[in-house]
């Protein structure tokens, strides 16, 4: 051994070892005095001394947030949350973490853990976790929850924070796009803010503006898949006659929009025309990216037309994809009763009545 290694090895070990609580200290000093790096490092070797310690994954995970570290930063988050499973931020992190590192399913899974807990309540980070969880429900084709969604951030966000970004994602949403705002191709950028835009009027209730941005959209883009639908979606309430007009608009543009199939069958049946519907509803109920709005649909039309057997079995499917829905049980209910399944009927009448006495809202396209 040369002297110089033995010199070093004698100076190591002659050096006292930091116990958890001098590193803490110390990591919290660098913290506050904004020395980052220093920070990290410090939290990083308290933590390994100490993995209980809640409060040094929580800061050692927003500062490596701070920094564009999001892999490391997850994983901060992910201890923390084992640790302390009811804290909202913490999952809010972890998900916006997630999204960084482009782990989608498991940002929404998180995002929406953390809303469940009520992150969504906390003023500065809601707009974050309602954009982020706008963005995912997009993504995984759930627009119509992504809707609701931006209904809830646009009422919240001030006009100014409404920008170029925000309306694209929203434009996607609105035109049933699966995708993220920056995976927008350049050329189709003005066609997704003009709908946005378009879109956000109509969620904010500013109707006279959205029906001038409607017509506006339908004279530049008439032929685009989605277009037409929107705006019948926009007319249900107003005017469904007219709605019914641009559903049927849309499916000359696109034949195989299930969406819009569902829409007309959904207005034939409230129409009492479930022969007239039934065509639609099957088209809707067997698309790949069937719902159980859709099922419903085609499992009401076939019960009414007489095929009860095989729209009990329609009606199942639906209620196993979306158990809140009160129409599916009211629907079930009588189509046991039809079959001479009396306590499978009284079984469903009971959650519909639950359900009506609990005021649930009522499941609608």
């Amino acid at each position: 051994m040369t002297l110089w290694l033995l010199v070093l090895l004698l100076a190591a070990s002659s050096l006292p070892a930091q116990t958890f609580d001098e590193l803490s200290a110390r990591a919290t000093a660098a913290r506050e005095s904004n020395n980052i790096p220093q920070a990290v490092e410090l939290y990083r070797q308290a933590v390994q001394l100490n993995p209980q310690w809640q409060e040094g994954w929580w800061f050692l995970g927003t500062l490596l947030y701070d920094a564009d570290q999001f892999a490391p930063g997850r994983d901060a988050f992910e201890h923390f949350v084992h640790l302390n499973p009811q804290a909202a931020p913490g999952w809010a992190f972890l998900g916006l973490c997630d999204f960084e590192t482009a782990e989608y399913g498991k940002a929404l899974q998180h995002i929406e853990q953390a809303i469940s807990l009520g992150a969504d309540k906390q003023t500065q980070l809601a707009p974050v976790l309602l954009y982020h969880q706008a963005l995912l429900l997009t993504r995984a084709s759930q627009f119509d929850r992504a809707l609701q969604t931006y209904t809830v951030l646009l009422h919240r966000v001030q006009s100014a924070s409404i920008n170029d970004a925000m309306l694209i994602s929203i434009g996607l949403a609105a035109l049933r796009v699966p995708l993220l705002p920056q995976q927008v191709h350049p050329e189709d950028k003005q066609l997704y803010t003009a709908a946005g835009k378009t879109a956000s009027l109509a969620l904010l209730g500013n109707y006279a503006q959205a029906d001038s941005a409607f017509a506006e959209l339908l004279q530049n883009y008439p032929n685009v898949p989605n277009v037409h639908y929107m705006h019948g979606v926009y007319l249900l309430a107003r005017d469904p006659d007219q709605a019914f007009e641009e559903f049927k608009r849309e499916l000359q543009v696109s034949p195989s929009n299930a969406a819009a199939e569902a829409m007309l069958a959904w207005g034939l049946l409230t129409q009492g025309d479930s022969q007239q519907a039934l065509p639609h509803a099957e088209k809707a109920a067997q698309a790949a990216d069937a719902t159980a709005f859709s099922k419903y649909l085609f499992g009401r039309a076939l019960v009414e037309t007489g095929a009860l057997q095989r729209g009990v079995t329609y009606l199942q499917e639906a209620e196993k994809a979306d158990h809140t829905n009160f129409d599916i049980h009211v629907t079930l209910a009588a189509a046991y009763s039809r079959l001479g399944r009396p306590n499978e009927a009284r079984q469903e009448r009971e959650i519909a009545m639950q359900m009506e006495s609990e005021n649930r809202p009522v499941a609608q396209p």
